[in-house]
C-alpha cells in the first residue's frame, strides 16, 4: 500500500472524483439552457487549513438550499481535504501551481467547465488569476472579496469588513449570504473520516488501538516560527508515555527532519515514539486523527484537521494568532504564552530569542493536555 504525501495516486485522484472524460459524460448529457439553481462551483484556497476553514460555506450553501452539492476547483495537495467534506461533488484539479498564471489552462477549464451551467461560482483567494476560471465558465453570479483588482471578473465584489469578521471561517462563510445581511458565527467545520482507507492505513503501517492514542503534529509548513522547540516536544513524549499512551508523529516529508530531531531529544531509556511523518497522505493522516484521543499540535493544516474530526486537540501558538484561525471545536484547547513581540506573523523570529515558543513550557502544555484528552 503506498501511503505518499499530498501526491494522489490514481486510485487517491478516484476518491477525490477529479475531472476526466469519464466524469464529463453526465454534465455532456444534460439539457443546455439556463443555470442550474443546484450547481455551484468553489475555487479553494492553496492552503490546507484553509480549505478545511472553507467547510462551513459548503454547509451554510447546502442547508440554505443554494447547491445541492458543490464542486470543487482545489490544488491536488487540497483533494483529500474535500473528499472528506459533506456535499462536496466533482473535485477538479487545479489548473496551475501556487503563483502561476498558466492564462491557457485556465482559460481550456473554465470553457470545459461551461456545459456544467453553474448558477454561482465562490472565489475563495483573493488574487485576479484565481477568478479567471469562472468567469471564463460562463458562471452568472461570481462571488468574492474585492481582492487584486478583479471587479470585472466577479459579479459580487465585495468589501473585506474585518472588523466584524475577523476570523477566516466566518469571512468564507459570509459568502453564502447576500451581501446585507449582519454577520454571524458559522458552524465550525466538519470532516468525516474514511473508515476504509483508516482500516486499510493501520494493517499497512502495523498500527494499534489497543492503548490510547496521541498523535504530536511537530511541522508547520509556513517555517520555523511556528514550530514548539523539538525537545519540547520530547519532554511531552516522556509525560504521554507514563500516562500509557501510544505516541505517533504525523507529518509531511518535510517535517521528517524535525521528527528525527524529537526522537534525539529523547532521554534513556525512550518512551517508544512511532514516527510516521512522509508515510501517510494527508487523507490518511486525517483519518488517523479521527482516532487519537489526544493530538498536539502546531498552528499548521493539520491542527485544523485534528479540529474539524473532533479530536482532543492542543494548539500551540507562537508568532501566529488564535483570533484569526483558531481550532474550532469544543475539544480543542490554546497553548499560548503573551509577551510584546507575539503575534509577529514572521516566517523565523525576527528578533532572535523565538520566546514565543521556547517559554511554552512542556508542562503547560502537558497540564492542557490532560484537561483534552479522551479516554
Amino acid at each position: 500500500m503506498s501511503l505518499l504525501w499530498n501526491a494522489l495516486s490514481p486510485g487517491r485522484r478516484s476518491e477525490g472524483r477529479a475531472l476526466s472524460e469519464t466524469a464529463n459524460e453526465s454534465a455532456r448529457s444534460r439539457e443546455r439552457g439556463a443555470p442550474s439553481r443546484d450547481r455551484a462551483l468553489l475555487i479553494a484556497p492553496s492552503w490546507v487549513g484553509d480549505a478545511i476553514l472553507s467547510e462551513p460555506l459548503v454547509a451554510e450553501l447546502r442547508q440554505g438550499g443554494d447547491a445541492e452539492s458543490v464542486d470543487v476547483v482545489a490544488p491536488p495537495w487540497c483533494a483529500p481535504v474535500y473528499a472528506r467534506m459533506r456535499g462536496i461533488g466533482d473535485i477538479l484539479d487545479a489548473p496551475a501551481g501556487h503563483g502561476a498564471l498558466a492564462l491557457g489552462a485556465r482559460r481550456a477549464l473554465g470553457r470545459r467547465l461551461r456545459e456544467r451551467r453553474y448558477a454561482k461560482a465562490y472565489v475563495l483567494p483573493n488574487t485576479w488569476k484565481s477568478a479567471l476560471v469562472p468567469f471564463f465558465a460562463g458562471v452568472p453570479e461570481r462571488i468574492g472579496y474585492v481582492g487584486e483588482l478583479r471587479l470585472g471578473l466577479l459579479t459580487d465584489a465585495r468589501p473585506l469588513d474585518r472588523k466584524s469578521l475577523p476570523q477566516l471561517v466566518a469571512r468564507y462563510a459570509a459568502l453564502a449570504r447576500p451581501r446585507d445581511v449582519p454577520p454571524w458565527s458559522p458552524g465550525a467545520p466538519k470532516l468525516v473520516a474514511n473508515e476504509a482507507n483508516l482500516r486499510s492505513a493501520m494493517q499497512a503501517l502495523r498500527l494499534s488501538r489497543e492503548r490510547p492514542i496521541a498523535i504530536l503534529c511537530p511541522g508547520a509548513e509556513f517555517g520555523p516560527a511556528k514550530r514548539w522547540p523539538a525537545e519540547h516536544f520530547a519532554q511531552l513524549c516522556v509525560h504521554l508515555d507514563s500516562d500509557g499512551y501510544a505516541i505517533w508523529i504525523v507529518g509531511s516529508p518535510n517535517d521528517a527532519a524535525i521528527a528525527k530531531a524529537v526522537l534525539a531529544a529523547l532521554p534513556s531509556p525512550a518512551p517508544q515514539v512511532i514516527d510516521l511523518t512522509g508515510r501517510t497522505d494527508l487523507g490518511t493522516a486525517i483519518d488517523l486523527m479521527s482516532v487519537a484521543s489526544l493530538v498536539v499540535s502546531n498552528d499548521s493544516g493539520l491542527m485544523h484537521a485534528a479540529a474539524a474530526v473532533d479530536a482532543p486537540l492542543v494548539a500551540l501558538f507562537g508568532s501566529s494568532s488564535p483570533a484569526y484561525t483558531p481550532p474550532l471545536s469544543h475539544g480543542a484547547r490554546i497553548a499560548k504564552i503573551d509577551i510584546a513581540c507575539s503575534p509577529c506573523f514572521k516566517r523565523e523570529c525576527p528578533l532572535g530569542h523565538f520566546r514565543c515558543m521556547r517559554e511554552l513550557s512542556p508542562e503547560l502544555v502537558y497540564n492542557l493536555a490532560r484537561a483534552a484528552r479522551r479516554i
